[in-house]
């Protein structure tokens, strides 16, 4: 990468990091992706930030299962998908033209597609997982 390309990508990652920090306490903004464009723009733009990163609470708390292991708890997922569907639907009802509509109704469905079908749902913590693998002894 070129040499404005990488100082660039760290400062967006602050920005967006001041952003999810402030989600964090005001609900109508949603955590989750901020700190995934956080973690994006640190790993493109500095190893050292980015191993910061990843050792923050922050990203313990409201990634570190989500990349790991491709999952999230229900409560995580609809603090994500409720907030960001609200502000996808303001957008898609105030945008004058049908192609920003689209993009906007694509957008939302991919996000639901994924958040049901790719993103695995974690079970709460404390219950247990009953298989049917076979007869019990």
């Amino acid at each position: 990468m070129s040499k404005i390309t990488k100082p660039l990508f760290v400062v967006l990652g602050f920005f967006f990091l001041v952003v999810a920090a402030v989600g964090v306490v005001m609900p109508i903004l949603p955590t989750t992706p901020f700190l995934l464009l956080t973690l994006f723009c640190f790993a493109r733009g500095s190893e050292r930030f980015h191993r910061w990163f990843l050792g923050t609470k922050l990203y313990k708390k409201y990634l570190q299962s989500a990349v790991r292991d491709k999952t999230m708890s229900m409560k995580t997922k609809l603090t994500i998908c409720l907030p960001v569907t609200v502000m996808l639907l303001a957008a898609f009802c105030f945008t004058p033209f049908w192609p920003g509509r689209v993009l906007i109704a694509g957008a939302l469905l991919f996000k639901w597609y994924y958040f049901l079908f790719v993103l695995k749902t974690k079970p709460p913590a404390g219950s247990v997982s009953v298989t049917t693998d076979g007869p019990c002894d």
